[in-house]
């Protein structure tokens, strides 16, 4: 292992690193690029390949939330109808939906998270996404915020939605939402070690770092080298340490990475080369043109995408480079390093979804996990085996 990294007082060397792969649930696979993607957004391939990940050591998916084509991807299941089928197809998977403030009111959320937790026997959860593509909400008719006012909206969204899940007579009174002494019942599950489902939610800007700090479970960043997501960390934690947070318990760390494992580290980066070279240019400038606010409308000019290079929007969540490309000892040294900056999920995404969520279960997570033996011992630790995922009997 590359002792490169320091251990970050962030790290949680005792906790298994978890692992989510990214639902194919849109058209056009993870890259925009013409080059051969094994992947398919319909439901019976996703069900296979949700089957498939379970049985790998992935303990979640997140269905991808589209309503307008862009990027290539020109048709789209709806994440939540889609996540449902999913839970309904698994007995292990947690399977998040991504949903958008704006188009979903959070008490209509909680209501399909409840009915969902209860179907699921308590593997549902939402991503909340204050969203980026001004087309999905004007020509829907909806009022389209600025950056930062996206942010207060999906913060206030964000207490409304828990207030629901865990209170009864939840009163909230907000800028953008009006909440007056409102039971949902049932509750959700009552699941050992949660308050109620999980809460993810992204971004790399000031405002969603500090919004995330403050009400979110999970942070999701975009790909970023190990400094980049360093500075993402310390945000949150600022916010989360503040004084201010409403979450029941301290925030934790999920990354985007697009895998590339191949026998040689050179095999690897020739299929890395050969999908920039094959990038479907007009679909990654027109990406890169309908993301382009999303940093710069920010007052410190932070954000997604806000320094993202033509070769990195060819992966649209900025997965090349997290660095997930290489052998299978490199990937999964690069991966415990992330953990020894405070990651404590991957998200990944493949060319090939089910031949290579397969081989990463069988090639690289058993590296992955001695390696984060041997870290934890290095620093006077046991990880918890126990917290592992169970996996099928043979």
């Amino acid at each position: 292992m590359t002792p490169d990294t320091a251990v970050s007082p962030a790290a949680d060397l005792e906790t298994p690193l978890k692992f989510a792969y990214w639902v194919p649930n849109v058209s056009g696979g993870l890259v925009v690029s013409t080059i051969e993607q094994r992947t398919s957004w319909d439901f019976d391939y996703n069900k296979k390949l949700a089957r498939i990940a379970e049985d790998a050591g992935f303990e979640y998916a997140l269905s991808q939330t589209r309503y307008a084509a862009s990027y290539g991807a020109d048709k789209q299941h709806e994440a939540t109808a889609f996540t449902l089928g999913l839970l309904g197809a698994t007995e292990r998977l947690k399977i998040i939906a991504a949903v958008h403030p704006g188009m979903w009111h959070p008490g209509v959320l909680a209501k399909w998270l409840i009915t969902a937790d209860h179907i699921s026997n308590g593997r549902a959860a939402v991503n909340i996404v204050s969203g980026w593509l001004k087309d999905e909400f004007v020509k829907f008719g909806l009022p389209w915020l600025e950056h930062d006012e996206r942010y207060v909206r999906t913060e206030e969204f964000i207490t409304v939605l828990r207030g629901l899940l865990t209170e009864r007579d939840f009163s909230f009174h907000g800028a953008h939402y009006d909440i007056d002494e409102f039971t949902l019942s049932p509750a959700p599950l009552d699941v050992p070690g949660r308050a109620h489902p999980e809460i993810f939610f992204g971004g790399n800007s000031t405002a969603a770092q500090a919004a995330a700090g403050r009400t979110a479970d999970w942070y999701f960043s975009n790909g970023r080298s190990l400094e980049g997501f360093r500075e993402n960390i310390a945000g949150v934690l600022a916010a989360a340490g503040s004084g201010a947070r409403t979450a029941p318990a301290a925030p934790r760390f999920g990354i985007n990475g697009f895998v590339i494992v191949r026998d040689t580290e050179h095999e690897a980066t020739e299929t890395l080369r050969e999908v920039i070279a094959k990038a479907h240019r007009p679909a990654v400038e027109g990406f890169a043109a309908a993301v382009k606010e999303a940093g710069q409308s920010t007052e410190d000019g932070k954000g997604m995408w806000e320094d993202s290079t033509f070769e990195d929007l060819v992966q649209y969540n900025d997965g090349f480079r997290t660095g997930l490309i290489g052998t299978p000892e490199q990937v999964a040294e690069r991966i415990v390093e992330l953990k020894k900056t405070g990651v404590n999920l991957v998200l990944t995404g493949y060319l090939h979804f089910q031949e290579e969520v397969e081989a990463f279960g069988r090639d690289v997570l058993p590296i992955i996990r001695e390696l984060e033996t041997d870290l934890a011992r290095a620093n006077g630790r046991e990880l918890n085996t126990e917290l592992l995922p169970l996996q099928p009997v043979a």
